[in-house]
């Protein structure tokens, strides 16, 4: 019974994130204004989100960084050593990171607006979570067989360049220490660690879950957008670098997104 239940809102789901207004419903979240303990009028709002980005909590756990980059190592790792025995352990894993940066990404004590949160991408980074959680309950992700050509593997250098970030978080300039491949703060980072989670979705589609794998790239496609926005129009001298270490956001995004939307239902 209860795994008719899963198949049965398994099905429901896929329908649902195919719906025209499903993808509007999104689109109106990005509407959702910031919350502060500072009144601050509707043309603040892009302050706010910039000061809340730029000072958010995840800024001062640089402590954390060297775990969540080793774990993310050791998780995608036993994802091509003991192949879908760990799916949902993975998928679990995945689930509590999108539940961390939503919180740890999108709340700061500004100077300015004193407490503060961008709403919209928590509640995004959230829905993300939930999906996560409930792959680890549907078990659709089968690790077995991944893609070998380079019709799919194409996604993983970018994921490599996501998760190396070279770049000094203080000046935002360029920084190739290779150090940074474990040290440096992508593990609690939406922006690097998604084109990572959904190349790994990409290189096993379509034997994976279709409504994680659409959800997941549809935010990112959206934050991607804002990104290219902020470091390519508004502040191209300071972000440049930025900007450029976002693609794999953008273009593996996109990319998973559209094979999402190709089939109706999980071959496996």
């Amino acid at each position: 019974m209860v795994h008719c239940d899963i198949e049965q809102l398994q099905t429901r789901l896929e329908t649902v994130t195919r719906k025209w207004w499903f993808f509007l419903v999104l689109l109106l979240l990005q509407m959702m204004p910031p919350l502060t303990t500072e009144p601050v009028g509707p043309d603040q709002a892009g302050l706010v989100i910039g000061a809340v980005l730029s000072q958010a909590i995840v800024n001062d756990l640089a402590i954390l960084y060297p775990i969540f980059k080793i774990l993310a190592i050791l998780m995608i790792s036993s994802i091509f050593i003991l192949k879908t025995n760990v799916s949902q352990y993975f998928s679990i894993y995945v689930g509590i990171f999108y539940v961390l940066v939503a919180f740890l990404q999108s709340i700061a004590f500004t100077e300015e607006f004193g407490f503060a949160v961008v709403t919209v991408n928590m509640v995004m980074f959230l829905m993300v979570g939930v999906m996560w959680f409930w792959e680890a309950a549907a078990q659709k992700n089968v690790f077995d067989s991944p893609q070998r050509d380079l019709s799919r593997t194409w996604v993983v250098p970018f994921a490599l360049l996501a998760f190396w970030y070279p770049i000094n978080m203080e000046t935002m300039a360029l920084d190739f220490n290779p150090l940074l491949l474990l040290t440096g703060a992508v593990g609690l980072t939406f922006c690097m660690m998604t084109p990572i989670f959904l190349s790994v979705l990409i290189l096993f589609y379509p034997n994976v879950n279709l409504v994680t794998m659409r959800l997941t790239a549809l935010v990112g496609v959206i934050i991607a957008f804002y990104n290219i926005l902020t470091n390519f129009v508004i502040f191209p001298d300071l972000l440049f670098w930025n900007g450029v270490f976002h693609i794999p956001l953008t273009v593996v995004s996109v990319y998973a997104l559209i094979l999402s939307l190709r089939h109706v239902t999980n071959s496996s």
